[in-house]
Order: structure tokens, then sequence, then C-alpha cells
């Protein structure tokens, strides 16, 4: 007769099996959910993606940040003169005919401030500064135009554009930007001037022309 303890050891023996059993049985069961049923079906995915484009601008490039002005003969021997150039200033339009609003001009203006001694002397009003704008490519068209010449205000005798680069003088403009639009760029500079009296004090002066794009 089998005692107790040899029964209790096989019933342990017997639930070991059937717990491995079960779980076995659940992992089947599991991996057999995951199975897919009948055939597969496809989404397809589309996209357009269109050129990227951006609409033309209109703007303002110069060759240089500086320029140097050196003493030459003025003609009159109670003014000292002092010359020099304008870097070369492009104005370039990428905008098409369409893109430009209607009766729009464009036109570039320059401001002097005064000329500021490094050693203290007293400064030259930029009244004093002038210039003589020149194109140097205005397109084909012929609708871009250079500024008038500004005299300086020692120049008495060309009253009344006698003010200097106080305040906006043009350099160039367009005057109906969109009949223009296909010729894509135009240069321009300006002989620049100072006049001053003789008794001028000596020394290295500074002043700053500062040029707009105006539309």
């Amino acid at each position: 007769m089998k005692t107790p303890k040899h029964d209790s050891a096989r019933l342990r023996v017997a639930l070991a099996a059937l717990g491995a059993l079960i779980l076995t049985a659940a992992g089947t069961a599991a991996a057999t959910a995951a199975d897919p049923v009948g055939d597969d079906s496809d989404v397809d995915v589309t996209v357009s993606i269109t050129e990227l484009t951006e609409p033309g601008v209109l703007a303002m490039t110069i060759a240089g940040t500086a320029a140097t002005l050196t003493e030459s003969e003025s003609g009159d021997p109670l003014i000292r003169q002092f010359t020099g150039q304008l870097p070369t200033v492009t104005v370039t339009d990428t905008r098409t005919a369409e893109e430009i609003p209607a009766a729009a001009a464009w036109y570039v203006l320059g401001t002097a401030s005064d000329f500021t001694g490094d050693a203290g002397q007293s400064p030259i009003d930029a009244g004093h500064l002038g210039w003589a704008p020149r194109l140097i490519d205005g397109g084909d068209s012929g609708l871009v135009t250079e500024g008038p010449e500004v005299a300086t205000v020692i120049d008495d005798d060309a009253a009344p554009n006698n003010v200097g680069l106080v305040d906006k003088e043009l350099l160039a403009g367009a005057w109906n930007s969109s009949e223009i639009a296909t010729e894509g760029s135009w240069t321009a500079t300006a002989d620049l001037f100072l006049r001053t009296d003789t008794t001028v004090s000596a020394g290295d002066y500074t002043s700053t022309l500062t040029l707009s794009l105006f539309e």
C-alpha cells in the first residue's frame, strides 16, 4: 500500500506538470492569436510636393564700405577741395512684373553726417559735402535716371541746389518699376567733393554717408 507521503509527492509532481502544461498551452494560444487571419491588405500613402518658389525681391548692394577724399585743385584761391568716388551701388530687382505694385517706383537716397575730427577739431558741416551722380548701367529702357548734382553750401553760384548732402539727396531712381523688371539690375556711382574755406583746421576727419533704397 502506498503511503500518504508518496501520494503527496506524486500529487505535487502531477500539479507541477499540469502547471507547465497550462503555461505552454497559454503561450501557444497567444502565438496563434498573433497570426494574420486571411490575406494581407495594403494601404498606399501618397503626397504631392510642389516646387518651392519664393517671390522676387528689390535689393541694393554697395561695392565697398569706404571712400577716401584727397585734395584737388578747386579753381578758387579761397576754397579747398577734396574729391573721391562713391563705391558702385547696384540695385537688383528679381520680381516679375506681376509681383510689383502698380505705379511703384524705386529710388536711392543719400544723407551724410558732419565730418568729425580725430583730434578735437571743429566738425565740418555735412553741407560742405556734395556729389555728382553718374549711371554706370541704367539698362536699355532708359527709364532709370541719375539724380542731379548737389553742390555745397559754399557754392553760391549753384543756388538753390547748393545744400550739400544734408537730407536725402537722389542718387538714382526708376519711376515705373514694373516696366523695367526684366532688366534685372542697374548700377550707379557718384563723384564726391568736399569744399571748405582755407581756414579749416588740419587733421583727419570722418563722415558717414548713408544710402537708402526706397519704393
